[in-house]
Formats: structure tokens, sequence, C-alpha cells
């Protein structure tokens, strides 16, 4: 898991989250791509292995739990750490801690 690269860590912005499945990210940056959004964070699809990485806006807005409900942004994250925090704790914990 790559944390940080060239002394960039930076604060997550946005948690998203599945609420009746155990997918989150924690993004740090959007970067647009054509008619999409390729975002970089720390990713978890509720399988115990987060890792960092990019995503696209257009496939998280895809995934669904057992209850078909959409993707959420948590309104109430406020990052306390920086992404390499948050990678550690995820390692350790199998999924991510916030």
């Amino acid at each position: 898991m790559a944390e940080v690269q060239d002394g960039f860590d930076p604060l997550p912005v946005v948690k998203l989250f599945t609420p009746d499945a155990a997918a989150t990210w924690l993004i740090t940056e959007p970067y647009p791509e054509g008619s999409d959004v390729r975002l970089f964070g720390l990713m978890d699809l509720g399988l115990g292995s987060p890792e960092t990485g990019y995503a696209m806006l257009s496939e998280i807005e895809d995934v669904r739990g057992k209850l078909s409900l959409p993707v959420e942004r948590d309104l109430y994250f406020k990052a306390e750490h920086r992404l390499s925090v948050y990678a550690k704790l995820a390692r350790h914990a199998g999924m991510i801690v916030t």
C-alpha cells in the first residue's frame, strides 16, 4: 500500500460509504476526466483489504449493498489525520476506521 509518495500526505476531504454494506472511501482529491471524475484516496470495499489508489466516481455511484441503497456522503466527517495515518489504522483493523 503506497501511503505517501514524495511527501504527498493530504487530509481526506470527503468520506463516502454504503449504508447497507461495508464499503468506505476517504477521498483526498478529484481529477476530472472527460465526463467522469477520478478520485484519489483510501478505499475499502468491505473485503478486509483497504488500500490507497484511484477510483472513478461513476463506479462508486454504481455500488449498492444488500438493500440496493446508493452510496452516501458522511456529512459529519471531519478528518483528524493525514491519509497515511488512516491507511495505517485501516491496515491494522482490516477496515477503514474514522
